[in-house]
């Protein structure tokens, strides 16, 4: 097929990364990139203009559009794809030429955050919506969404693979991911017990003063192979939910036994099905539990070592890749 793919093309961004996966699975892809739109640079007239009126800079949203129809007009796609593109002109992006329209979220749509009142308008007329949360599938039938197809999340071989150590220091306990209110108390806990033992990367974790005298080491947002190079630094990897995605898997859970790293994660029925607790990766259901297991981790680093590479092998053979993935969407379609 040939796909017009609309989305963010930042390297690390999930929306490349599957984009790549259709060109991987055999398929003709061009990319329109919505960066600007979708992360305009901080202090530009387009983030002020969001800032204050609480949306996307209209002109922003022209010129892709421009690009979006042109793009179509000589390209002549089978499918447009469209990556969490509700702040764009629904109506244009409906109206491109293309055999058939698919809209893809990777979030809660029934959360409005990730939401606009023009995509929840024009919702019905895509032929088909993709979404990565089990409890959305009801929801958006019932909201008049023509056909929904649920897929997981997934790893990108090419940036979440086995890599060495960029440091001969090691963690025994680490995450990566952004500041979120229902994972900041559990993380500070965990500094304040393990002071240097302890590594955080992500959005916002250095600004958080309880951490700045517990020893961790704390830096900011790694993507792509940086994300792989943290994860081979540390012991056990969390894999922490976002409840506001009522969340039961995440990215995380692919990224991190792909890069080779122990899944330490939230039990939850998708996590239990998708790795064996205890041998493949290992699930707790609170902070006893959690620390439980990195005592475990310390007293037993050979063990630890095992379950990481069962569960790396469980995850890089079980076809969670973002090619498998766009196999999976477009066996939807057809």
């Amino acid at each position: 097929m040939k796909v017009l793919f609309v989305g963010d093309d930042w390297v690390g961004s999930n929306a490349r990364s599957l984009a790549d996966g259709f060109r991987q699975a055999g398929h003709e892809v061009v990319v329109i990139d919505t960066t600007s739109v979708t992360l305009p640079p901080r202090l530009s007239p387009p983030w002020v203009y969001s800032k204050f009126a609480h949306r996307r800079a209209p002109w922003d949203i022209e010129a892709l559009h421009r690009e979006i129809d042109s793009a179509a007009h000589t390209f002549k796609p089978d499918l447009l794809f469209a990556f969490k593109s509700v702040h764009l002109d629904q109506q244009r992006l409906l109206s491109a030429p293309a055999g058939l329209h698919v809209h893809y979220s990777p979030d809660d749509v029934s959360n409005p955050y990730n939401t606009s009142p023009e995509y929840l308008a024009h919702e019905s007329a895509w032929d088909l919506i993709v979404t990565t949360k089990w409890h959305n599938v009801p929801e958006l039938t019932a909201r008049g969404a023509q056909h929904v197809k649920f897929v997981r999340s997934a790893y990108d071989p090419a940036l979440h693979h086995i890599t060495a150590r960029r440091t001969v220091r090691r963690y025994l306990v680490g995450f990566v991911g952004a500041v979120r209110p229902d994972r900041q108390d559990l993380l500070v806990s965990l500094a304040r017990e393990h002071h240097g033992d302890m590594l955080l990367r992500g959005p916002g974790w250095r600004r958080v003063r309880a951490l700045w005298q517990t020893g961790a080491d704390v830096g900011g947002a790694v993507y792509g192979e940086h994300f792989s190079a943290a994860v081979a630094a540390v012991t056990a990897n969390l894999v922490l939910l976002n409840s506001d995605n009522r969340d039961t898997h995440t990215c995380r859970t692919f990224e991190v036994p792909a890069a080779g790293g122990l899944f330490v994660g939230e039990r939850t029925d998708e996590h239990a099905e998708l790795l064996q607790d205890g041998a493949e990766c290992y699930l707790f259901s609170g902070p006893a539990e959690l620390r439980d297991i990195l005592r475990r981790c310390t007293k037993y680093p050979d063990q630890a070592a095992k379950v990481a590479e069962a569960g790396h092998h469980r995850i890089v053979t079980g076809a969670h890749s973002y090619a498998d993935r766009a196999r999976e969407i477009l066996g939807a379609l057809a």
